[in-house]
């Protein structure tokens, strides 16, 4: 653990940003009880008529680090629950009812998910299967009629009919993230997973990163589900990413997308990315100018867009960073821990971003794998994004924080006493209150590297220049047109001041263009594209 030493920014951009940071609200976070309500994370969520459809998920804490003893499948969930925090009552029902394909699928762990309209789509996910006798992710995409599911569960009638489910590896993926632009659904990172679980990388298991956004349009209107449009965009160093936030977006000219945030792991290190990705239907961009320091894995999180001001906010609450404040001070730890933190993430009418830090705290180390369940009573985006300019009163119920992994240690995992963690049964009201004045901390610190590379178009061989101000840890990537890695390695020891290094191309390329991605220090990112003749 070290002290992370900032660098500071104070230049007219950056003092430009806090003028025109227009979030004038302060956070209210307050404890709901249900009584007997069991704890849940990682599950996928519905809503209909201010009632939660929970589905999936686990009852245990953080998983163990023995293959034996992880995921086991007794600490599935095995039930629908349907929730109404109003009267803080609920339902629930057996999934054991269903065919085998849904029932396994929907006790599963890390699920894709995203509710359309009255259908929620459920994609992948990883847990035993019974009828395979083993660990996988799922190769399922299921759809869900929501007010039909939610009413059969609360009026306890039969839930059989409310199911649809289809077949196809495309959708072998957990802890990738769904979401949707127009009528194309969007399939972004995750991995597929199979086998047991090993920290140490014995043979017990299988994994492939997807390393895309996988795009498609679903078929849901008759009996049988079917998909078409399919399309899949490689990156297997910037999409290379799992158990992430999904941000969806109103990007500055009004275009609807979403925003990768963090996420684990880094192709060559088990750290998080630190960078964004933005998507649109035009394409992806890495926005590797810009950390995000405060939020690393994948919790609770809510977006609230101004368009009176042209500004999209973007709220995570607690969960697990590779960065906290502790007495005021800005700590790096690698083993990546619980937090308290709650951060603001906004997005400027001319596109740069800002990392915030608010004065309020979660009350416990919770909130990974939890997930916000927005106030749809409040105007909102098909995407569940907030419309915060047409709300005007003076305190704004925004949501709940349900369920996650509750920790009483900072690093459970790498001191294998997971035991200390539990599923979290805990809902937060988070309010929205109006403030005058507000004491959310910038996060100031600077992206200091930039390469140089040439000759451009380059043959056989492309040199690298950069400078540094401090010796650090290098690392590249050679990447294809078509997203796949050619070469990796650590750059050289490099020395304080102006370094040069020569990097022999691959024999044979066809003329494209390739990316070189070069990472500093293990969190700062730079990428540049040149011409191979």
């Amino acid at each position: 653990m070290k002290t992370l030493f900032l660098f500071v920014l104070l230049i007219s951009t950056s003092l430009l940003k806090a003028q025109q940071d227009a979030f004038q609200y302060e956070l209210n976070i307050t404890p709901v009880t249900i009584s007997g309500l069991p704890g849940l994370h990682s599950y996928a969520f519905g809503q209909s008529n201010g009632k939660w459809l929970i589905i999936g998920g686990r009852k245990d804490g953080l998983h163990a680090r023995q293959p034996f003893n992880a995921f086991p499948a007794a600490n599935n969930n095995t039930d629908i629950y349907v929730i109404d925090v109003n009267t803080q009552s609920f339902w629930q029902a057996s999934l054991n009812t269903l065919p085998t394909g849904i029932k396994e699928q929907l006790q599963s762990t890390n699920m894709n998910f995203y509710q359309d309209a009255d259908t929620l789509y459920i994609i992948g996910g990883y847990a035993f299967s019974t009828s395979e006798n083993d660990h996988i992710t799922f190769p399922k995409l299921t759809t869900i009629n929501v007010s039909g599911l939610i009413n059969a569960v609360v009026s306890g009638n039969s839930i059989t009919s409310f199911f649809k489910q289809m077949d196809d590896n495309i959708f072998a993926i957990t802890g990738g993230q769904l979401g949707k632009i127009g009528n194309t659904f969007y399939l972004v990172g995750g991995h597929r997973f199979d086998g047991r679980y090993n920290p140490m990388n014995n043979p017990t298991f299988t994994q492939t990163y997807a390393n895309k956004i996988q795009k498609f349009t679903i078929d849901n209107s008759g009996s049988q589900l079917s998909y078409a449009n399919y399309e899949a965009i490689t990156d297997a160093v910037h999409l290379h990413r799992r158990d992430y936030n999904l941000l969806p977006q109103i990007f500055p000219d009004g275009t609807a997308g979403y925003t990768i945030s963090s996420g684990v792991f880094q192709a060559n290190i088990d750290l998080p990315y630190l960078y964004p990705v933005d998507i649109t239907e035009g394409g992806y961009t890495p926005v590797t100018s810009f950390n995000q320091y405060l939020s690393n894995y994948h919790s609770a999180k809510v977006c609230l867009y101004d368009s009176l001001n042209i500004q999209m906010h973007s709220l995570f609450f607690g969960g697990m960073s590779r960065y906290y404040y502790s007495n005021n001070t800005l700590i790096e730890d690698n083993q990546v821990p619980f937090v308290k933190t709650i951060s603001r993430l906004t997005r400027f009418s001319d596109g740069t971003l800002q990392e915030y830090l608010l004065p309020v705290e979660m009350p416990i180390l919770t909130g990974a794998s939890a997930e916000f369940i927005p106030n749809n009573n409040l105007p909102h985006y098909e995407s569940e994004i907030i419309k915060l300019s047409e709300v005007n009163d003076d305190t704004i119920l925004i949501g709940h924080v349900l369920g996650g992994i509750n920790s009483t240690a900072l690093n459970p995992f790498s001191s294998n006493q997971t035991n200390l963690t539990n599923a979290s049964s805990n809902i937060y009201a988070v309010e929205l209150i109006k403030s005058a004045t507000t004491s959310h901390r910038e996060i100031l610190i600077n992206h200091p590297y930039n390469i140089t590379l040439f000759p451009n178009p380059a043959k056989g061989k492309i040199t690298l220049q950069y400078h540094l101000e401090n010796v650090v840890a290098g690392y590249y990537y050679l990447v294809s047109s078509d997203g796949n890695i050619l070469l990796q390695s650590e750059l050289p020891k490099g020395k304080k001041g102006d370094n040069e290094f020569t990097i022999t191309l691959p024999k044979n390329l066809p003329p494209q263009q390739l990316i070189l991605n070069v990472v500093f220090d293990n969190k700062f990112f730079v990428t540049q594209t040149f011409l191979v003749q």
